[in-house]
């Protein structure tokens, strides 16, 4: 694997969010495109040419950060389960 939590942490500097802009959804920095819209495009199975194919104001980086997004979302919102407790 690539890279490590903290160098995930770039999607900071390319998701924004803006009460303004798509009711304050985050948003790719400088556009009106979701992020939701980018995760489900993955989640469905779309690779990052396609989604750069539909939204041609992205870029590749855009796609990237995305993941990352998730990739840290999942790390501070998933519970912990707890051990079992062996007899």
């Amino acid at each position: 694997m690539n890279g490590t939590t903290g160098n995930l942490k770039h999607y900071e500097e390319r998701i924004v969010r803006d009460a303004r802009i798509c009711g304050g959804e985050p948003v790719f920095k400088g556009t009106r495109v979701t992020l939701r819209t980018v995760l489900a495009s993955l989640a469905s199975g779309d690779s990052v040419e396609d989604i750069l194919s539909d939204f041609p104001s992205l870029k590749t980086e855009d796609v990237q950060a995305a993941i990352a997004f998730a990739a840290a979302s999942a790390e501070e919102d998933l519970p912990v389960p707890a051990v079992p407790h062996i007899r």
